[in-house]
């Protein structure tokens, strides 16, 4: 700073004292005027260099940097090296950009970047591809304009992106994507999409192979079953061993065809062309069957209470309602010791209608908790198979419950029970009629 001062300073100074020198030789007027007419030449060559520099300030890219003259020399020199590390910036990041768009475009899913109001800010390929959009002409709108799916309108409405959206596109050869929203930076989202359709086909193709296998062997299950429960009944067998076997066969083509029924449940839940059924069901006469149908398996070995704390009644369909409800039942008291304690009980909590189901059983380790509702997944296998249990029930009562918009809640701690609850959300409950 002081040799910038020491530079600008100079020339008046030196001008100042050749007026100095000037005035006694030649008088004030003459000195004055060698003063004035040198200031003035001073201000022409700032004027000319701010020109200069004003000229190049309106196309920096188009041109170079002015050389400058006297301490516009050293100011534009400075200007010219910033100029040099900020293109050299930009060019790394247009690099950058260039790198990160190719690594975009080679992903598997789509992305596209949303701001707080759901305006799209930069999309790569593959979304353009499964939104139909155009990352020339529609950056900068609301992608609700563009991707007009009501269910899509909704998920983002709703904020909830914990899941995932399925969503199907039966104009373009029956596209299924799956949608995800993820949250960063400054109230910005990530819209990621996968074309899962060819994954949709084989799980179509995989449920129609198991309804469809469990379908033929209901037949040739209920003529066997009935050949060994007719041989059993015989008065006349040779010995015990007969006898014995003919029991264990008759269990065990009993077992198998509670396991055909319940493969047979799933893929009716499964299946995209069977909606739910919508109809008014009246709670306190459903929670009377499920709890005779409780008796008759417990045979008076457990103590069956039933608390209904709510009227709220259900919109849904009864059969499948039927079938959650007696799943949580019975799964307490095959896994309730003799003597031990169930309640039943329907209640109403922050305007959500819950049927819970509690236990004073062997209880749920806390790893085995998130696997509950896997199909076949059996805590402890040999005694899922002493109690008659298949394994999908808790898988069917995930399904109905996802069919109702509830979900399936579980609280449960080793040696001191569990309780299973179901929890409607207010749309589903309904008025007594």
């Amino acid at each position: 700073m002081s040799d910038f001062w020491e530079r600008a300073l100079v020339y008046p100074i030196v001008l100042g004292v050749l007026a100095l020198l000037l005035w006694p030789i030649a008088g004030a007027l003459p000195a004055a005027l060698f003063f004035g007419i040198g200031i003035l030449l001073r201000l022409r060559m700032h004027l000319r260099n701010l020109a200069m520099l004003e000229k190049w300030l309106a196309a920096p890219e188009a041109q170079p940097v002015p050389d400058g003259t006297g301490i516009w020399e050293d100011a534009f020199s400075q200007l010219d090296k910033m100029s040099q590390r900020h293109r050299k910036e930009c060019e790394m990041n247009s690099s950058a950009l260039q790198q990160m768009e190719q690594a975009t475009s080679a992903l598997p899913e789509g992305v596209a970047i949303l701001d707080a109001a759901d305006r799209i800010e930069w999309c790569n390929v593959l979304a353009e591809n499964h939104f139909g959009l155009d990352s020339e002409r529609d950056l900068g709108q609301q992608i609700t304009y563009l991707a007009r799916q009501p269910e899509f309108v909704n998920y983002l409405a709703a904020r909830n992106f914990t899941e995932p959206l399925i969503l199907r596109d039966h104009r373009r050869d029956n596209l299924v994507l799956s949608v995800k929203l993820i949250a960063y930076g400054n109230n910005k989202r990530l819209l990621i999409s996968r074309d899962i359709t060819q994954l949709e086909r084989i799980e179509n193709m995989r449920r129609d192979f198991v309804a469809n296998v469990s379908h033929e062997l209901r037949t040739p299950l209920t003529v066997v079953n009935g050949f060994v429960e007719t041989l059993h009944d015989m008065e006349h067998l040779e010995n015990d061993m007969s006898r014995r076997a003919l029991q264990l066969m008759g269990e065990q083509t009993h077992r198998m065809k509670s396991l055909v029924d319940d493969l047979l449940t799933l893929s009716r839940l499964e299946n995209d062309h069977n909606p739910l059924r919508e109809e008014f069901v009246e709670i306190r006469s459903l929670l009377d069957e499920v709890y005779r149908q409780g008796e008759l398996l417990s045979e008076g070995k457990h103590t069956l209470q039933l608390q209904i704390e709510s009227h709220a009644n259900l919109l849904g369909s009864h059969e499948e309602l039927r079938s959650a409800f007696t799943n949580l039942l019975t799964n307490a008291i095959r896994y309730t010791p003799h003597d031990g304690t169930i309640t039943l009980s329907w209640l109403e909590r922050e305007g959500q209608a819950i049927f819970a189901v509690k236990d004073t059983g062997i209880g749920i380790a806390a790893q085995h908790i998130p696997r509950l509702t896997e199909r076949f997944y059996r805590i402890d296998r040999s005694r899922s198979r002493e109690t008659g249990g298949t394994g999908l029930g808790l898988a069917i009562v995930k399904h109905i419950a996802i069919r109702h918009q509830a979900k399936l809640d579980v609280a449960s701690e080793e040696n001191k029970g569990s309780t299973f609850a179901l929890v409607f959300p207010a749309k589903r409950i309904a008025q007594s009629q």
